[in-house]
């Protein structure tokens, strides 16, 4: 045997796991920490090397609301499963007094309504959404905070020895889980922290780069820490340390909305494709459109959420009632600005009659221009395939 001595890299991961990184980082914006520790962990699990007899992972989601906590575990789901509702949500809120346990776990033999009463947490209902390639279930406990101490004491059996025993004495086993929990513990003290440093303003008035700013690290550190110190506040020791990561989810700011903007319109394009209507139109939004969409949907406490209702209401609602009215039909191109005057957008039919091919053209053109995010590519291509099975019907 010769002794080769030669250095090694550790920190390069294999394709399945530089795979995953690359999607998550197409749908999730700003949030580059908890992409890195989702992969890591998988990337263990991949190569064997998880604790024997534990779930695949335990994840603590700390931050405010609308900084994209739940979307990131769909996002998992969606790169691995194809599927972004392949989650098991509990929401905790349901579940703020010790009885109403029994609903996760099911009644005792004997108990009134024993044989009524389904766990929400049953291994049919782990193992729902296993795939030939990917035997992973990813739970998520929403909300933590509000559970009451029962389903806490719970937790704890499942997340250091993936095991729970329902009622009937039936054992369910984690271990081929992912388990995440999110909380908004601590949102009220780091948003007080970054709200100076956001600035978020009027974006139709002052233009594109009004309130961009780059959080360094010495800021993160501080977020991060709020977060891990209402956190140990609110859980026992003996929960803490059964969490294998507690990521802090920091404030979007304005760069990040901007390309969680470009996300939705272009979601928002495939649910034109989608719709019962069968008409297939394409739709853009000027520059000053979407600075308009920003200073509305704009909010450092809501987040992207405040965004999203942003979308919904000032372009979604009217284009639904041009659908509904007709005047808006297959084939046509509608360009959408800021009108000033009225401080509303404006909706202008630019061509009609527009083949397949001129449509997904537009769309692939349009979603790749600056400063587009790289997830709008991704809709780019699903938004085509789709054209291209509407004009074969």
């Amino acid at each position: 045997m010769s002794r080769l001595h030669q250095a090694l890299d550790p920190t390069k991961t294999g394709r399945e796991a530089e795979s995953l990184d690359r999607t998550l980082r197409k749908m999730i914006v700003g949030q580059d920490e908890a992409i890195e520790q989702i992969v890591d962990m998988y990337q263990m699990y991949l190569t064997g090397m998880t604790a024997p007899g534990r779930p695949i992972a335990n994840f603590l989601f700390l931050g405010p609301t609308g900084s994209g906590k739940t979307r990131t575990v769909e996002a998992l789901a969606e790169s691995l499963i194809h599927n972004p509702r392949a989650v098991i949500k509990i929401d905790c809120a349901e579940f703020q007094h010790s009885h109403e346990i029994a609903k996760l776990i099911g009644s005792p033999p004997g108990y009134l309504g024993h044989r009524e009463t389904h766990p929400l947490l049953s291994q049919e209902v782990l193992n729902q959404y296993h795939t030939d390639t990917v035997k992973v279930s990813f739970v998520l406990f929403d909300e933590i905070e509000k559970a009451s101490d029962a389903l806490w004491n719970l937790l704890l059996g499942i997340l250091d020895k993936a095991i729970l025993t329902l009622g009937d004495n039936r054992k369910v086993d984690f271990s081929h889980c992912m388990i995440f929990m999110t909380s908004n513990l601590g949102a009220t003290e780091m948003a007080a922290l970054s709200a100076p440093r956001l600035g978020f303003q009027s974006f139709h008035q002052n233009g594109a780069n009004n309130g961009s700013v780059v959080i360094d690290e010495k800021l993160n550190q501080k977020l991060s820490k709020t977060g891990v110190e209402a956190a140990r506040r609110k859980f026992t020791p003996e929960f803490i340390n059964r969490i294998d990561k507690v990521v802090v989810f920091k404030p979007l700011g304005s760069p990040e909305l901007r390309r969680v903007l470009d996300i939705e319109l272009g979601l928002v394009q495939q649910r034109v494709l989608h719709s019962p209507s069968e008409k297939s139109f394409v739709f853009t939004v000027t520059a000053t459109g979407k600075d308009f969409l920003l200073s509305e949907g704009t909010d450092v406490k809501y987040g992207a959420r405040h965004l999203k209702r942003a979308i919904e209401r000032l372009l979604v609602q009217p284009l639904s009632n041009l659908i509904a009215t007709d005047q808006v039909l297959s084939g046509d191109w509608i360009q959408i600005d800021y009108d000033s005057d009225d401080r509303r957008l404006a909706f202008t039919k630019e061509a009609e009659g527009l083949e397949v091919t001129a449509m997904a053209n537009m769309l692939e053109s349009n979603l790749e221009a600056p400063p587009m995010a790289a997830a709008a590519c991704v809709v780019a291509e699903t938004t085509k395939g789709q054209l291209a099975k509407s004009s074969k019907k």
